[in-house]
């Protein structure tokens, strides 16, 4: 087994959801669930399939972010994985409409962080072990960051 570790490339202002799932349908369903949760929600998908053909399955609204999108998988590499690139929303506004999906078995990461995906290889393909999600903590927050963090919040429509 050879273990590797593959940077993400996210576009500028964009937000990735990272998965496993376990059929074909799971394009049609990434696709519905994305539009269904938010009208303006700009996105692009790509699941690597593990049987058959072995394609790079795809769909999305907006041409850049699925090309963004099959780049990461064809990086990755790795049967039965998704990536969900998106613009105009976050990943809180789509998360558990992707986790309903039936044939979603794992979200590995939901962030706008620098991502690095930790793959296996083995004579019979690859498959991701868990990712690197941004940075290490530098610290605790304090009754300043606390006060940042919520003022963001409510700048950004999540809390009133």
């Amino acid at each position: 087994m050879d273990l590797q570790i593959v940077d993400l490339k996210l576009p500028p202002e964009s937000n990735l959801i990272l998965g496993q799932s376990h059929f074909i349908k799971t394009v049609e369903d990434l696709y519905e669930a994305m539009v269904n949760a938010s009208p303006q929600i700009q996105f692009g998908l790509a699941f690597c399939e593990a049987s058959g053909p072995c394609l790079i399955r795809t769909a999305g609204n907006d041409t850049m972010l699925q090309k963004a999108a099959v780049n990461n998988a064809e990086a990755i590499a790795a049967g039965h994985s998704f990536v969900i690139l998106m613009k105009q929303g976050f990943p809180i506004n789509v998360l558990n409409a992707i986790k309903q999906c039936p044939e979603v078995c794992r979200i590995y990461c939901a962030t706008a962080n620098r991502v690095q995906v930790i793959i296996a290889s083995s004579d019979q393909g690859r498959g991701i072990l868990g990712v690197i999600d941004g940075a290490a903590p530098k610290g605790v927050e304090g009754p300043e960051e606390v006060a940042d963090r919520q003022q963001l919040l409510r700048q950004i429509g999540y809390k009133l």
